[in-house]
């Protein structure tokens, strides 16, 4: 089992429930040196959920860490909704209280793509069906899910082979709940035969859906020129932009490409177009070797376009 735990916040607290991914997620974090205490709801529901308690108390006084407990009111009716949103509240409550800077939740790869599915099955756009995030702040404080590329049978594999103790909450398999329906009926048994293509295209979908959070476009163009002014956008998101752009005119940008515009904000891209692009937007036009009279030159000196899109700007504007 691959994990990458790179957490880097120095006051963490867990979301504990004594399960199979909570209870290996504190060894990891514990193995990694990992600072952290745990935070757990009672719901009073099981007779087995006062051992779960007793057991989270003692690890954190094996490990020597703070441990917040709540009960969940026995007069308030319970449903899955319900209790996720008591859960998270107080979650955060204990986060601002004591000034943890980071909440870890157990969520593995079986939650994400039954999450995924989920959305999917009432109709969800990209932001919908990635919402769940291996890295988000919210409320003020960092939520990190460092699980989401591990399988739930991957991390039995983890407790079996070192011999730790956990619990397993016979609620999960009532199927009256939508989503453990869906996960007996579809999600587990697909990851079972496709996990390394799953894997790979949470990823893709990860890094496309980052590139879009917070990416404001406005786009204009005339003839062949495109001009896209943009806000509160990185250096991949305009490298995506032009891969984009490009694209729709029949050119595939090459891998090496792509990292030379990393570094030059204007270029001439196989002697078809060029690109030019700051902080505000970003220009695309066809490559032009028109020579400019002296006049123009400085009238689009003074307006500041830029350099390389000047000669196609005075071929559309001038040339017959």
């Amino acid at each position: 089992m691959e994990l990458n735990l790179n957490i880097n916040t120095k006051k963490n607290l867990l979301a504990f429930s004594a399960g199979v991914d909570s209870t290996a997620l504190f060894s990891l974090l514990q193995d990694c040196n990992i600072p952290f205490d745990i935070v757990m709801v009672d719901y009073g529901l099981r007779e087995q959920s006062k051992k779960e308690i007793l057991y989270a108390k003692n690890l954190a006084k094996e490990f020597q860490k703070k441990i917040y407990i709540e009960n969940f009111p026995k007069h308030c009716k319970f449903s899955q909704k319900i209790g996720r949103d008591f859960r998270y509240n107080f979650f955060v409550k204990i986060c601002k209280k004591f000034d943890y800077e980071s909440l870890i939740t157990a969520h593995q790869l079986n939650d994400r793509f039954e999450w995924f599915m989920m959305q999917l099955s009432k109709g969800a756009g990209i932001s919908q069906l990635m919402s769940m995030q291996k890295s988000y702040k919210k409320d003020g404080l960092y939520h990190l899910k460092p699980l989401l590329d591990i399988t739930k049978d991957e991390l039995l594999n983890y407790l079996t082979q070192n011999k730790i103790k956990y619990f397993i909450d016979e609620s999960n398999k009532n199927r009256k709940y939508k989503r453990n329906d869906m996960r007996y009926n579809f999600t587990d048994n697909f990851l079972k035969l496709y996990e390394n293509g799953i894997k790979n295209s949470f990823e893709y979908l990860e890094l496309e859906a980052n590139l879009w959070i917070g990416f404001e476009t406005t786009i204009k163009r005339y003839k062949q020129l495109v001009v896209i002014k943009y806000k509160y956008i990185n250096k991949k998101q305009i490298i995506w932009l032009i891969d984009q752009e490009l694209k729709n005119r029949g050119l595939m940008m090459t891998a090496k490409t792509k990292k030379y515009l990393e570094t030059q904000s204007q270029a001439v891209v196989s002697h078809r177009f060029v690109v030019s692009y700051d902080e505000n937007r970003l220009w695309v036009a066809p490559y032009s070797k028109t020579t400019i009279p002296k006049k123009n030159k400085e009238v689009y000196r003074l307006q500041r376009y830029p350099k390389l899109i000047r000669p196609y700007l005075y071929d559309i504007c001038f040339k017959i």
